[in-house]
């Protein structure tokens, strides 16, 4: 383990060396989805790395930064219903109602009954909230674009075109 082997070149990644380690241990087994799964789940995990990297000096976790990017991305008032964030979010409603309350505590939004519906309380950004949305975004933005930059614009849209028909 941890050794590169003989026939590896240049080119070769962590997913080739897994793939090559496993062909010599388990020779049947079938490794080839590895060499796009691999490859895709050492990118997230890199990828979800650089990208908390760059909201640290925002004191925003990614789940906060989701939160008040969707409220700032849904136009003026910027406010929603804790439905319609969870469904952009993708989080349990507990989950939401704590990130709510904290995002609430810190200023950045305020939360408000709903003129339709009494028992919900629609989630509001503040002008604190709206500003470290746009400011936390660009510097999200620009970590995006340099962890595609090896990609020329014309494989950048075929990888897109791939992506859709796995998601």
């Amino acid at each position: 383990m941890g050794m590169t082997p003989a026939n590896a070149s240049d080119q070769d990644d962590v997913i080739d060396l897994l793939r090559s380690q496993w062909k010599s241990q388990f020779p049947h087994l079938d490794t080839e989805a590895m060499d796009v799964v691999g490859r895709i789940t050492l990118l997230a995990s890199r990828w979800d790395a650089e990208i908390h990297h760059a909201l640290k000096p925002f004191a925003l976790s990614y789940t906060d930064f989701d939160i008040i990017a969707t409220l700032r991305r849904s136009g003026e008032p910027y406010e929603l219903t804790p439905t319609a964030l969870m469904e952009s979010v993708v989080l349990t409603s507990g989950a939401m109602t704590t990130a709510l309350t904290r995002l609430e505590n810190a200023g950045l939004l305020c939360r408000k009954p709903d003129p339709n519906d009494g028992r919900v309380r629609r989630a509001r950004l503040t002008r604190a909230g709206a500003t470290l949305a746009e400011k936390a975004a660009r510097a999200r933005f620009k970590v995006a674009s340099e962890q595609i930059a090896e990609l020329s614009g014309k494989d950048a849209q075929a990888l897109v075109k791939l992506l859709r028909k796995l998601v």
